[in-house]
Order: structure tokens, then sequence, then C-alpha cells
């Protein structure tokens, strides 16, 4: 089976990673910082999205200079708050050796997801990661869907899509893709179960099962 995985807030708990350079990003430019909670909900959202909403109208011309800064502030202090979430590490290895192939479909822009499974050692379950590069601005998840799936000829019922948000589910099933969601991220249940996901894995443990005993279709 084609695993697709997301990787903020589904295979990484990065969420004090982006609130840190967010924040030391918008002191930097005598912004505001948001209220704490805020950035959560931004999460698995375009850069420039992020800044829009934390900018505000404004200080919307500040929102190149945010973005640049921010990617400079993420490598050198955001990284050292990023995790891989429990047990994550061994649910990858255990799904690659049952023979499943596995794949990222991120938001994040590729060279910093590279950067990030690199850095804990996640990297070498993947056959490839989907991603913007850095000076794209408008994009659509599932079209990184679209492409991970080209990429191995995967056809969507050998394919599922593993995410947090309901933006994940949603390019998911753009595409006919099976969207598993997962409680562990920064979204919930009921966001995950409203945008439609097939089924919400509390535990990571609970994922590895279900995707075991998914049937694939003909």
């Amino acid at each position: 089976m084609h695993l697709l995985f997301d990787l903020d807030g589904t295979l990484v708990d990065s969420l004090p990673a982006i609130s840190v350079s967010v924040n030391r990003t918008l002191e930097e430019l005598g912004v505001p910082v948001p209220a704490r909670g805020h950035i959560g909900t931004l999460v698995g959202a375009p850069l420039a999205e992020v800044f829009r909403a934390v900018l505000g109208p404004a200080h919307v011309e500040l929102l190149e200079p945010a973005i640049a800064r921010y990617r400079v502030l993420f490598d050198e202090v955001g990284m050292l708050h990023i995790r891989a979430f429990p047990e994550i590490g061994a649910a990858l290895a255990r799904l690659e050796a049952s023979g499943h192939m596995l794949q990222v479909v991120t938001a994040r822009s590729a060279p910093s997801a590279d950067l990030i499974l690199r850095g804990l050692d996640l990297r070498r379950h993947f056959v490839g990661v989907h991603a913007p590069e850095p000076s794209t601005r408008a994009y659509d998840k599932a079209d990184y869907v679209r492409s991970a799936m080209d990429a191995v000829g995967a056809v969507p019922a050998d394919t599922v899509m593993v995410g947090d948000r309901a933006d994940d589910v949603r390019a998911a099933r753009a595409h006919g893709v099976r969207a598993v969601g997962v409680e562990w991220g920064n979204g919930s249940t009921s966001e995950l179960e409203a945008a439609g996901a097939h089924f919400v894995a509390t535990h990571v443990r609970d994922l590895v099962g279900w995707l075991e005993a998914y049937p694939v279709e003909g």
C-alpha cells in the first residue's frame, strides 16, 4: 500500500518550534506577538497565510520580510524545539518492513521538510518528499498528493493519506484517496470527521493497526 504522511502535527511536534520562530520574527519586526494558542490554529497552512493572519492588515507590507526572516530563525532557533512524536519512528519502520511504500506530503517547504526528517533520522523511511519550493506562495496541498501518487504509479484504492488537519483530508479526498486523521496533532477529532476522514487514530498504535488491517481493493 502507498502511505502518504503529513509532516507537522503528524510525524513531528513542531508547534513549539513554529511558535518560537514566529514570535521572534514578529518581535524583531516590532509587531505585537499573537495570543498564546493562536499559532496552533495556523499550523499546516502555507507560510504566507500564517503571516497574513498574525501580521494583520496593518502590517501587510512586512509579509515578505517576515517570511524571509522566519526561515532563517526556524533553522537557527526553531529546529532545536522539534521532536518526533513518541512511537512514530518505530511505527514507520514497522510499516516499511511490512512492504508499504511511504512518502511525505507537506505544506512545509521542501528544503525545510528534508532538514527536519534527516535531523530526526526519519528520512530513510520515505521514498519521496512532496512539498512546495521556498519561492512558491500559492499552492494546493492536493497537488502534492497527486505528485506523490504519480511518482510511484499509485492508484487511489491502494493509497492512504495520514494527517492531523482538515486540509489533509480534503487533499486526499480530492483524488479519491482514503484519509486517516490523527488526534495527537494540531487539529481535533471533530475537525477531521467533519472534513470526511475515514478513520481518526487516537494513538500511534491505533494508526498502525488500522493501516495493517486496511483491505486493498482490487
